[in-house]
C-alpha cells in the first residue's frame, strides 16, 4: 500500500523545482567532479574519484527519494479542511500548561516541516499528540525532554 504525503500546493510546488534543479544541475556538477578526478590518474588509489563516486550516489538516492515523495503525493486544499479538531494543515495555538506560554503551529508533512516557519511535523512528538484533539483539550506529549502536557487554544486554516 502506498505510503501518501499530504502536501500544500506551494510545498509539492517547492520539491518539483529542487526535484529539477537536482536533476539538471546537480548531476552536471556530479558529473564534472567525477571527470575532474578522473583525470588525476590511477582510479585504484584516487580518494577525489572516490569522494566523487559517493557524492554521485547520495544525489542519485536523493533524486530517487523526491521522486517517490511527489508520487506519492496528495495535495490538500486548505479552505477545505474541517477546523473542529485539529488535523493535517491545521494551524493550532497552544499554551503549555507547566510554563503558561503561548504557541502556534501550522501542522505539515514532514517534507515541509521547518520549525523557524512555525511549521511542525504532524508525526513528530507534539503534532502526534495534538491530532485529533478539539479546543479545550490537553495533549499530554511525551518529548525527549521529558512528558508535557499543552492545552488547545484555537485552531485555524
Amino acid at each position: 500500500m502506498a505510503n501518501y504525503s499530504y502536501l500544500t500546493q506551494e510545498g509539492y510546488d517547492k520539491l518539483k523545482v529542487e526535484l529539477e534543479e537536482l536533476k539538471t544541475t546537480g548531476r552536471q556538477e556530479v558529473a564534472k567532479a567525477i571527470a575532474e578526478a578522473r583525470e588525476k590518474g590511477d582510479l585504484s588509489e584516487n580518494a577525489e574519484y572516490d569522494a566523487a563516486k559517493e557524492q554521485q550516489g547520495l544525489l542519485e538516492l536523493k533524486i530517487n527519494d523526491l521522486e517517490k515523495i511527489l508520487s506519492n503525493a496528495r495535495i490538500l486544499d486548505q479552505s477545505q479542511l474541517d477546523t473542529s479538531k485539529v488535523t493535517v494543515f491545521s494551524k493550532v495555538t497552544i499554551k503549555n500548561k507547566k510554563t503558561g506560554k503561548k504557541m502556534a503551529y501550522m501542522l505539515v508533512s514532514e517534507q515541509e516541516a521547518d520549525l523557524k516557519a512555525g511549521k511542525i511535523s504532524v508525526n513528530s512528538p507534539i503534532g502526534q499528540g495534538l491530532l485529533g484533539k478539539v479546543v479545550g483539550d490537553i495533549a499530554k506529549v511525551t518529548t525527549p525532554g521529558g512528558a508535557m502536557e499543552f492545552e488547545v487554544l484555537d485552531i485555524g486554516v
